[in-house]
């Protein structure tokens, strides 16, 4: 997923004449019959960008889908961390296990 802002060069909570100000600036500066080596597909990106972030409906909806995979990869990555903390945990090994389960038996019978 593109980042509209991060193209348009505007904040998230950029307001829409801010947005309309720093697409204008863009498209000038990227436009092919103004600018020789500008690329036609940063005037297409531009143009995307400002058409979902100057809609309120649409830019709601688009902020909605960057929440949701921002969650997601907080997720995702938490469980990688978690994972990892797994594996860094010391395993015991089984003459560990026996001494403990005897130093058990023996809190067992005492307490009896």
């Amino acid at each position: 997923m593109l980042d509209y802002y991060a193209i348009l060069e505007v904040s998230s909570s950029a307001s829409t004449s801010e947005i309309k100000k720093s697409y204008r600036r863009l498209a000038r500066l990227h436009h092919p019959d103004l600018n020789q080596d500008a690329r036609d597909t940063q005037i297409k990106r531009l143009n995307e960008a400002y058409e979902v972030l100057r809609d309120p409906k649409k830019r709601a909806a688009y902020d909605m889908q960057c929440r949701e995979k921002q969650q997601q990869a907080e997720a995702q990555a938490a469980s990688v961390r978690s994972q990892q903390q797994v594996k860094r945990e010391p395993k015991m090994t089984w003459v560990e296990g026996i001494f403990g389960f005897v130093r058990e038996l023996k809190k067992g019978l005492r307490d009896e």
